[in-house]
C-alpha cells in the first residue's frame, strides 16, 4: 500500500518536477547560447508563454475527460479550423450588416454551436456503431479538413473587427484574455471531473466501461457529451486565438491534435482511460510550451523542437507502462 501510495505521488508531481528542470536549464543554456539580450525567465516573457500556452491548452482540458473516459479525439485541429472560418465568415455575412459590433457575439455563438456539434457527431457515432474512437475521429478529421479546403480553396479566410481585437488584446492584472480562458477552462473543468458525478462517471468508464454499465451508467450519452465538451473547446480555442489574428489558413490547427495529446499523456493522463486530472494536464501544456520556446531561445530549429517532444512522449510513456506493470505485480502479491 505504502508504495502504491509513494509511486502515486511521484506520478502526480513528475510534471511539475521536469518543469523545474526545464526553467533552470533554459535559464542556464540562454546565457550561453540565446542571441537575446532577454533572460529566458523574464516576467514579460512568461506572460507571453502563457498567452501562447491557451491555444492547446484549452483544447487539452477537454481531451483530458475524453481520454480518461478510455476514448481519444483525432479531429479537434480541423474542428478548430473550421470554427474559425465560421467566426471570421459570418461577421461578414449580409443578414447582419445592420448589427455593427453587436456581430460579434452572433459569430461567436456560431462558431461556438458549430464546434459542439462535430463533437457531439464524433460521439454519436462511436456511441451508435461501437467503432473504436481513434478510427472515427481519424475519419472526422480527414473529413472536417475537407470541409475547410472546400470553403475557400487554398486561400485564406480573413475579417478583422477591431473592437474583437482589442478585446483579444487586453490585459487584466498582467495576464492577455487568452491566459485568463485558459486559467477559467482549467477550473471548470477541474471542478467537473472532481466534483459532479459527471466526472466520476468518466473515471468509472474510463476504468472498466463493462462494469460501468452494470452499475447503470449510461455509458453511450456520456461519452456523446465528453466529445460535444472537446469540440467546444476546439471551437473557444478557435475564437480566442482568431479574435486577435483575424486571418485562418487552411491548414490551420494541423498537428494540433498530437501536440494536445502529448500535453495531455505528459500531464499524467493515462492512454488507455481510467486516471488523469486537469491540473496535471495544464502542467503538460507548460511543460511542452516551455520546451518549445525555451529550444528556441538557444536557437534550436522546429525540427528539433519536434523531434524533443517525440522523445519525451515515448519515454514517458514507457515510464508509466513501467509503473503500471510494477502496481500490478504488487496487487498479485
Amino acid at each position: 500500500m505504502q508504495k502504491s501510495t509513494v509511486s502515486k505521488a511521484l506520478k502526480s508531481g513528475a510534471i511539475w518536477g521536469f518543469i523545474l528542470l526545464e526553467l533552470i536549464f533554459f535559464s542556464i543554456a540562454g546565457e550561453h547560447l540565446s542571441l537575446s539580450d532577454t533572460a529566458f525567465m523574464d516576467g514579460e516573457n512568461m506572460l507571453l508563454l502563457l498567452k501562447q500556452s491557451a491555444p492547446i491548452g484549452i483544447i487539452a482540458m477537454g481531451m483530458t475527460i475524453v481520454m480518461v473516459n478510455g476514448n481519444i479525439d483525432l479531429s479537434v485541429g480541423a474542428t478548430f479550423a473550421i470554427a474559425a472560418i465560421v467566426l471570421l465568415d459570418s461577421m461578414t455575412w449580409p443578414i447582419f450588416a445592420g448589427l455593427g459590433d453587436g456581430v460579434i457575439p452572433v459569430a461567436w455563438l456560431l462558431a461556438l454551436t458549430v464546434g459542439t456539434l462535430l463533437g457531439a457527431l464524433n460521439g454519436l457515432i462511436v456511441w451508435k456503431t461501437g467503432v473504436d474512437a481513434f478510427i472515427v475521429t481519424l475519419g472526422s478529421m480527414l473529413g472536417y479538413r475537407g470541409i475547410v479546403f472546400m470553403f475557400n480553396g487554398e486561400n485564406p479566410t480573413s475579417h478583422l473587427n477591431w473592437t474583437l481585437v482589442d478585446f483579444a488584446e487586453a490585459e487584466f492584472l498582467g495576464f492577455a484574455t487568452a491566459t485568463w480562458f485558459l486559467l477559467g477552462v482549467t477550473l471548470v473543468m477541474w471542478f467537473v471531473m472532481a466534483r459532479t458525478v459527471h466526472g466520476r462517471n468518466a473515471y468509472a468508464i474510463g476504468d472498466n466501461r463493462e462494469a460501468a454499465v452494470n452499475a447503470g451508467i449510461r455509458v453511450g450519452p456520456h461519452m456523446m457529451i465528453n466529445f460535444a465538451i472537446i469540440g467546444f473547446l476546439a471551437a473557444l480555442s478557435a475564437v480566442v486565438f482568431y479574435s486577435e489574428a483575424g486571418s485562418v489558413n487552411p491548414n490551420d490547427g494541423q498537428l494540433y491534435e498530437l501536440w494536445v495529446i502529448t500535453a495531455v499523456v505528459l500531464g499524467g493522463t493515462k492512454i488507455t482511460g481510467g486516471a488523469g486530472n486537469v491540473i496535471g494536464t495544464f502542467g503538460g501544456v507548460i511543460a511542452i510550451q516551455l520546451l518549445r520556446k525555451g529550444l528556441g531561445h538557444i536557437g534550436a530549429d522546429t525540427s528539433t523542437v519536434n523531434l524533443a517532444v517525440g522523445l519525451i512522449l515515448i519515454a514517458v510513456l514507457f515510464l508509466d507502462k513501467q509503473l503500471n506493470l510494477k502496481g500490478k505485480e504488487e496487487l498479485k502479491v
